[in-house]
């Protein structure tokens, strides 16, 4: 097999798992910090244009619009003597020693917004968007957030409550709460969670009032560990948020329907797992137990994967499964049904003890599709979202957001079939890692975070696809359709009719077929820019690459011999082989996507006899410029 096929080849298999499009953002509104925020919270309520940022010492209170970001600073300040205090007694978090603000949720008609005042947590009420006032409540602060900003809490405001996670740190063990609200304060027992770390939480609503539960996402320390296993097990807690707390003498203010489970993230039948989980996404129907949970895993190598869960298959599992280390029959009801406190059948002492004593089941959570979501392992992903998009053919389908360590954000489609990756948007010049990023569904739009900076970005972002059928089809993006009557790539309007409408999309497979009969383009159709070179020297020609997922060659002559074509940045660049030393003639790039050749740049190569002129040096020059690189690849 020659060195042609082989680069075609390897070529194919990388642009399977490769973004189509990379962009680089300029224009979107964005909100530029004063000093670098190392840890911060967000807060965004769809349907606004407002985002609360949580930073050191402040709350940012952002109001986006296309024109630019509005920003109102709301500060939050603490005694220097305490501040010496936390310096004096932690030296090695002496950094932390601060007023970090690490929550801000809105309970019911009011934030609750809580800062860690170096060390010894404290939780406020935002008043008029202006005014803290002091949080009248019995739950103490340090169990609705930790100490520090490194230590990762999580606070999940539902049905006019508070859900507070945290995770397990030196001298306490981790707990899940309710720590604030209109229901009874409830905690979980220090024997059911193995020093976890949390990596989110989320509502899981159910038709049925009396069933909403809560997830809680995180990973346990794994006491039977061999020396060749991972010293961690990824984990999904719930709890039901009807739960008022067990008998006057068992669980009495512990939940009563805590259950959990193991969660696995590898290819089903080897023993590549990922078992440390770092951030969650959950996307469900507003009333039914139907969905898909999102997590992004870690491993002992710091790779990091996607996997992806069925809702309906959790849920099954809590509903069906034998509970680990309870070999006799279970009662009915259940342990862990969700009742209300005056079902006596479900709160006896018996169910009670179960649960006490045996909160986990048996069942292993696995993926749909058995291992994780097949993107670029190269790529470390630091957050992610997603979102359910209503097509044009009437069906939802999912897209994903991942924010990477190196700044940037993957645009990814999910169905049936796996995974395509639309896009990859190149958003801060300094390429700090994202660590927060927000979806609004209803408004259409994306939050991006680092510690530099915060922006926005339209979820239907049609006009970048192109100005033809083929391109907009080819991008498989489900906000965006071809509209046959006004020829171009637009958003899904929120009132289409999808039985009369004249917009066209196909998201299973990239067929620009639907786009009718393409005129195939001419055989020659750019005309060749002539290049002057020296016999002997150097010359790398530039192609500027639309479509990373299209196949580039270099023609010469008609055909006569084939070159390859190797990527480097925006350009694919020819240069010559021993095998096929470079002669004069007619180079052109073609582009193959899709079953559509097209013919992107054209050059004729002349040899000098004599000293290039100014003119023809800097065209070649530049040529060079652009493809360095690509030297080096061959």
């Amino acid at each position: 097999m020659n060195l042609f096929i082989l680069a075609a080849l390897f070529s194919m298999v990388l642009a399977e798992i490769s973004p189509r499009l990379k962009f680089t953002v300029l224009e979107s509104p964005r909100f530029h910090f004063m000093k670098p925020e190392n840890y911060t919270t967000m807060y965004h309520q769809q349907g606004t244009d407002v985002l609360y940022v949580g930073g050191l010492g402040v709350i940012y209170k952002l109001t986006f619009s296309d024109k630019g970001v509005h920003d109102m600073q709301i500060p939050v300040l603490m005694d220097e003597n305490a501040k010496q205090t936390c310096v004096s007694k932690s030296a090695a978090r002496k950094h932390e020693c601060d007023n970090f603000i690490t929550v801000i949720e809105r309970v019911g008609d009011s934030f609750v917004v809580c800062g860690t005042r170096a060390g010894a947590p404290k939780c406020w009420l935002l008043v008029n968007d202006s005014v803290l006032t002091d949080m009248q409540q019995e739950t103490s602060a340090s169990e609705i957030l930790a100490p520090f900003p490194s230590q990762r809490s999580f606070s999940l405001s539902a049905d006019g409550n508070l859900y507070s996670a945290l995770s397990a740190v030196a001298g306490q063990t981790g707990s899940i709460h309710r720590t604030y609200g209109s229901k009874k304060l409830l905690k979980s027992e220090s024997k059911w969670l193995q020093n976890p770390q949390f990596a989110g939480a989320a509502v899981i609503p159910h038709s049925e009032k009396l069933k909403d539960e809560i997830y809680f996402f995180f990973s346990e320390v794994n006491n039977s560990a061999s020396f060749d296993e991972e010293p961690y097990r990824a984990r999904i807690g719930r709890v039901c948020m009807v739960d008022e707390g067990g008998l006057s003498n068992l669980l009495p203010n512990s939940w009563t329907t805590f259950l959990k489970a193991r969660v696995m993230c590898g290819k089903a039948g080897t023993p590549v797992q990922y078992n440390n989980i770092k951030q969650t996404f959950v996307l469900t129907s507003d009333h039914l137990r139907i969905g898909v949970m999102y997590g992004l895993f870690s491993n002992a190598w710091n790779t990091t994967v996607v996997c992806a869960y069925s809702i309906e298959d959790i849920d099954n599992s809590f509903s069906t499964s034998k509970l680990r280390g309870y070999n006799s029959p279970l009662a009915s009801p259940r342990p862990g049904t969700c009742a209300f406190r005056n079902n006596t059948a479900a709160h006896n002492q018996k169910i009670l003890n179960v649960i006490k004593d045996h909160p986990e089941i048996e069942d292993m959570i696995r993926p749909v599709g058995e291992g994780p979501l097949d993107l670029p392992v190269q790529d470390y992903f630091t957050y992610i979202v997603a979102d359910t998009v209503l097509a044009v053919n009437a069906e939802h389908y999912t897209v994903i957001y991942l924010g990477t360590e190196s700044g940037k954000v993957l645009k990814v489609l999910h169905t049936i079939e796996g995974v395509f990756i639309i896009a990859q948007y190149s958003l801060f010049h300094d390429n700090n890692p994202i660590i927060n990023m927000a979806i609004d569904s209803k408004k259409g739009h994306l939050y991006v975070g680092t510690e530099i900076e915060v922006q926005r970005l339209p979820l239907a972002d049609c006009g970048h696809y192109g100005v033809s059928c083929r391109e907009c089809i080819l991008s498989r993006d489900p906000y965006c359709a071809w509209d046959v009557n006004k020829r171009k790539c637009t958003a899904i309007p929120a009132d289409y009719n999808f039985s009369t409408g004249t917009l066209i999309q196909t998201l299973e497979h990239s067929n620009a077929s639907v786009c009718g009969e393409v005129i195939a383009p001419k055989a020659r159709s750019t005309i060749p820019k002539e290049v002057l070179v020296d016999k002997d020297g150097p010359v790398l020609l530039p192609c500027p690459v639309h479509s990373y997922h299209a196949t580039y060659r270099w023609e010469k002559d008609n055909c006569i011999k084939l070159y390859p074509c190797t990527i480097s940045g925006s350009s694919c660049v020819l240069a010559p082989t021993p095998d096929l030393p470079l002669k004069e003639g007619v180079f052109r790039c073609m582009a193959e996507e899709s079953g559509l050749k097209q013919e992107v740049v054209s050059y004729k190569l002349v040899f000098n006899s004599g000293p290039l002129s100014p003119s023809l040096a800097s065209t070649v020059g530049s040529a060079l410029l652009l493809a360095a690189v690509a030297l080096w690849l061959l």
